[in-house]
């Protein structure tokens, strides 16, 4: 943002809905002007019509061969129950993508998360899947034996051993942040009419033996820390879950919103120590959008410090010792994904020409390098009721040489890969 953008945008940040109103005719206004041109470092391949999701979890196989990917099914509208997306992975090598290969399909999808698929150790993959038309489940399918398994409830992260994953209530999360549950699945027991209940909140899961314990209730979440004054009055709900690199945390997002506008919610950072069983709180000031962990059991956030909106790096698991990283130079959100434990990719949202950018960012010296400039088409900004809107979520390969992102910069929502060296 420049300075006239940055001046307006924190004088409203704290209203969504006035925010949005005044980007949308921002933008439309800069629609009248001449297109500008897509830049990339390097050349991009797309598949068109296939896509992956979040940027929080890695899509690339461990020996980066493999690049997991979902084909959609429907032309571009939202998504319904009766909507299959298909699930599988490409042949990748050196930054090249191959042949595609469909392991299965799924009803359980949303364009901003996909179905959360991941890996599970090197030949196993896993997504979240719905059985008996109803039930929201996952599944588990191994490359090497072509066996399936299903998993009696929906997964969000698996931790890095692949034995256990986080979860929790999508019903919930698809009533209270529409877009990232799943259409026309409605969950046994997420009780949707309480505010803060007991029954739900994050669950950790084991995949071997397919049960969940509740870990912290919504309700206990209340009493941890400090909360914004009339939380009591909001409902809440558990998302963006993650397991640290040695397992031992589970950091999420805790947001609230009031029944009526669940478009102006609140957010806080927790990072869940299982040995201690323990939550912390990140000293954030009711923002939180997007993180992702470090294999130094780091977080770098985009959120909200004082009055200052920026990416910052929480340098120890809970979450008190931080740093704010190259601002003002990043001065907007942004998806991150880590090349190394000390330098990161993250994008921003499409700008005042609709133009979305890919930095890379050194957290240790602030330096930023822009990767990539490239045309996101108005018809793809999400309106009400249809999140459909398509972001970079850039995510890196294990050799931290190539990065995959979501792009629509062809006119088609698209699955990129470039090389970042």
């Amino acid at each position: 943002m420049n300075k006239i953008e940055k001046l307006v945008y924190d004088a409203v940040k704290k209203n969504q809905h006035l925010k949005a109103g005044i980007r949308n005719i921002y933008q439309t206004v800069f629609d009248l002007l001449p297109n500008k041109k897509n830049y990339s470092k390097n050349p991009i391949q797309a598949k068109e019509g296939f896509f992956f999701g979040f940027h929080d979890v890695c899509p690339f196989s461990y020996d980066d061969s493999k690049l997991l990917g979902n084909q959609l099914t429907i032309p571009f509208r939202m998504n319904t129950a009766e909507d299959v997306l298909h699930v599988g992975y490409f042949d990748h090598k050196n930054g090249e993508l191959g042949d595609y290969i469909q392991i299965g399909e799924t009803h359980a999808w949303n364009y901003h998360k996909g179905c959360r698929l991941q890996w599970v150790g090197k030949d196993k993959l896993i997504y979240n899947a719905v059985v008996d038309e109803k039930q929201l489940v996952s599944k588990i399918f191994d490359i090497e034996t072509q066996q399936e398994t299903v998993i009696p409830f929906p997964i969000d992260h698996v931790s890095h051993d692949g034995i256990y994953a986080s979860t929790f209530n999508y019903g919930r999360l698809e009533r209270y942040m529409l877009g990232y549950g799943y259409a026309g699945i409605t969950e046994e027991g997420h009780y949707n009419t309480e505010k803060m209940p007991e029954q739900t909140g994050l669950f950790l899961g084991n995949l071997k033996t397919g049960e969940k314990e509740l870990l912290i209730s919504l309700r206990e979440l209340t009493k941890v820390g400090e909360m914004s004054s009339g939380f009591e009055n909001c409902f809440h709900y558990v998302t963006h879950s993650l397991f640290s690199s040695d397992n031992r945390y589970i950091s999420f997002l805790h947001r609230w919103v009031d029944e009526f506008d669940t478009f102006n919610r609140h957010s806080r950072l927790v990072s869940y120590d299982r040995q201690e069983k323990k939550c912390y709180i990140a000293p954030t000031n009711d923002m939180v959008s997007h993180y992702v962990w470090n294999n130094q059991n780091q977080i770098v956030a985009y959120c909200r410090i004082g009055d200052i909106d920026c990416h910052v790096l929480f340098k120890e698991p809970t979450l008190q010792d931080y740093q704010i990283v190259a601002y003002p130079q990043l001065n907007s959100d942004g998806h991150q994904s880590f090349i190394t434990s000390s330098s990161f990719v993250t994008d921003t949202y499409p700008n005042r020409s609709r133009m979305a950018n890919l930095y890379k960012v050194d957290a240790t010296t602030n330096a930023v390098e822009h990767l990539a400039s490239l045309k996101s088409f108005k018809k793809f900004q999400s309106q009400a009721f249809k999140h459909w809107s398509c972001d970079f979520h850039p995510r890196m390969n294990r050799n931290s040489d190539v990065v995959c992102f979501d792009s629509v910069h062809t006119g088609q929502r698209a699955l990129c890969v470039m090389k970042i060296t």
